[in-house]
C-alpha cells in the first residue's frame, strides 16, 4: 500500500500476564474484551450446516460466484444490482495487508483455512483484488453518491483523540452476511473509554461494539462436516492475537460494492494534535 501507512506494527506477542506495551512510548495498553463487545452474541450458529443468508446472497455472492443459483440479482426495496450500488462513503480504519502477512499467527490461521475441507468454497481469487483496501468500518454510510462534508467540529474532535492501539484477533463468522469470515478488532481501552466509540462520538454516532475486517468469502453453503470444521477453527482461534496496530489516522472511503473492489480514499483524517 505504499506510503499510505496509517497503522504501525506493535509487538505481536508479550509474556504471559504482561500488559502489552507500545514500543514507541513504553506505556501499558489494555484492550476492550468480550464482555464489553458484541462479538460473542453475534456469532453464526455453527451447530447446524451454514447456509448463505439473504443479505450475503444479495450483496456478496454476485461478486464472488455470479453464476450461483442462490444469487439475488436485485430487489425492489434495495439499491443493489448484481452486488453493485451507488457509491457509499464510510469512515474506516485501514489495515496494511503487508503488516497482516508479516504476522506468523495470521499466516498459521490462513494455512488452516487453506487446508480445511471447505477451502474449495472460499473465493481465494478475491483476496489480491482487495489487499490494498482492507479495513474495518467505524462509521458506515456517512453519505450516498456524493462525498460527505466533514465539519470543523468533527475534525477538531478527532484531533483531541490521541493515536490509539487495536488488536486483531480471529476468526469470526457473524449472524449477518453469513458467508463472510472476518477478523474482529479489539480497541484500546483508555481511561475507561473505548477508543473506537470515542471516534464514533466525534461523528455523532451511537456507540457500537463490533468492528470487523472482512477477509474471506464463501462461494456456497457448507455441509455439516464443513460447518463443523469451520466451528473448530473459530473456537481454536477465538481470542488469539494476530496483530497489534497503532492507529494514527482514519479514512473516508467510497465504494460501489460491499467488497470495496472499486474503493477509493476520499479523505484522510489524522488523530491527535
Amino acid at each position: 500500500m505504499g506510503s499510505r501507512a496509517s497503522a504501525n506494527i506493535l509487538r505481536d506477542a508479550t509474556p504471559d500476564g504482561a500488559a502489552p506495551q507500545d514500543e514507541g512510548s513504553g506505556r501499558s495498553i489494555s484492550f476492550c474484551e468480550d464482555g464489553e463487545l458484541g462479538y460473542r452474541r453475534s456469532l453464526t450458529d455453527l451447530t447446524t450446516p451454514l447456509t448463505l443468508d439473504e443479505s450475503y446472497r444479495l450483496a456478496h455472492l454476485p461478486l464472488v460466484a455470479p453464476e450461483h443459483p442462490g444469487v439475488i440479482a436485485r430487489r425492489e426495496d434495495k439499491f443493489y444490482e448484481m452486488g453493485r450500488h451507488p457509491a457509499v462513503y464510510s469512515l474506516v480504519l485501514p489495515v496494511e495487508d503487508d503488516a497482516l502477512r508479516a504476522s506468523p499467527a495470521f499466516l498459521t490461521l490462513e494455512g488452516e483455512l487453506k487446508a480445511a475441507s471447505f477451502a474449495h468454497k472460499i473465493a481465494w481469487n478475491i483476496l489480491p483484488k482487495r489487499q490494498d483496501r482492507l479495513h474495518a468500518t467505524v462509521c458506515g454510510s456517512l453519505s450516498l453518491a456524493e462525498p460527505p462534508a466533514i465539519v470543523a467540529e468533527t475534525r477538531e474532535a478527532l484531533r483531541r483523540i490521541e493515536p490509539f492501539s487495536v488488536e486483531l484477533r480471529g476468526l469470526f463468522s457473524g449472524n449477518v452476511n453469513r458467508g463472510r469470515l472476518y477478523l474482529p478488532v479489539y480497541p484500546e481501552k483508555r481511561d475507561g473509554q473505548n477508543t473506537l466509540q470515542e471516534v464514533q462520538g466525534a461523528f455523532g454516532r451511537v456507540p457500537g461494539d463490533l468492528w470487523l475486517i472482512g477477509l474471506y468469502n464463501l462461494t456456497d453453503d457448507l455441509d455439516a462436516e464443513e460447518t463443523s470444521a469451520l466451528a473448530e477453527i473459530v473456537a481454536r482461534w477465538w481470542g488469539k492475537s494476530l496483530l497489534r496496530l497503532t492507529v494514527s489516522e482514519l479514512q473516508v472511503m467510497g465504494a460501489s460494492d460491499d467488497l470495496v473492489l472499486d474503493a477509493h480514499i476520499e479523505t484522510v483524517l489524522p488523530l491527535g494534535a
